[in-house]
């Protein structure tokens, strides 16, 4: 599951939920970037998943987000919108069980100087979990083979490439992997 679950697990986790800001990156060609993890001693056990993490000490979710991205991207010329998605997310990883409450943020950037970018500010567990980045079409997305979290994403992304944004966040049914 996510490599995100590693970075400020302490600082995140309260009332049994680890509180997590993430981001639906879209560039403007309306492709979403997602990471590529994998379990830290199994490569083969891999994942795609979209950039965030855990909150750390007292920052919101929208601070936690906009950090999580500059960390795990290099990306930091964005337009943070508005919360798209809320989920609750229980899985294994790294050998703990990661309880999750989840807030997708819709964000934007311009900055198309990297087809790929470069992450600055992974954690330890992170570097060893975290093998790359990738942006997708929403086609590329709905035909994919890999696996990818939320497991319910490229639909989500295609009716908010078609839609536009909800009124308000929309709840997703918990995943427990």
């Amino acid at each position: 599951m996510p490599a995100e679950a590693a970075g400020g697990y302490e600082d995140s986790y309260r009332g049994g939920l680890r509180k997590v800001a993430r981001v639906v990156l879209l560039d403007p060609e309306d492709r979403i970037l997602l990471l590529h993890g994998h379990e830290p001693d199994d490569p083969a056990d891999d994942w795609w998943f979209t950039p965030g993490g855990g909150l750390e000490g007292d920052e919101s979710r929208e601070e936690a987000a906009l950090r999580e991205l500059a960390e795990e991207t290099g990306i930091t010329d964005v337009e943070l919108g508005p919360v798209l998605w809320r989920r609750m997310c229980s899985f294994p990883f790294a050998g703990r069980r990661w309880d999750q409450d989840e807030w997708y943020y819709l964000a934007r950037t311009r900055d198309t100087s990297r087809v790929v970018p470069g992450a600055t500010g992974l954690t330890e567990l992170e570097r060893r979990s975290v093998a790359g980045a990738r942006w997708w079409t929403c086609r590329e997305l709905a035909r994919a083979h890999e696996t990818v979290y939320p497991t319910r994403l490229a639909e989500l992304l295609c009716r908010l490439l078609d839609e536009g944004p909800p009124a308000g966040p929309v709840t997703l049914d918990p995943e427990i992997v």
